[in-house]
């Protein structure tokens, strides 16, 4: 398991990062779970959102999709 936060990066940062878990999923076939508030990334990595508001499914779907709910 790996854990990160995204929060305190720059979005410099961030953008490698995202780029480094998209190189990584790729080439080994792995699904990456990702619990984050950062929608930069959210957005850039994730194929469906699941947002939670006190640990009830408010909103289910694509990102896109989710965002302009």
């Amino acid at each position: 398991m790996l854990s990160l936060l995204l929060g305190g990066l720059r979005p410099a940062e961030c953008d490698r990062l995202i780029a480094l878990l998209r190189e990584i999923t790729a080439r080994e076939g792995i699904t990456l779970l990702l619990i984050e508030h950062v929608m930069r990334a959210v957005m850039a990595l994730a194929q469906t959102v699941i947002v939670l508001h006190h640990g009830e499914v408010i909103a289910q779907g694509a990102p896109l999709d989710v965002v302009r709910d």
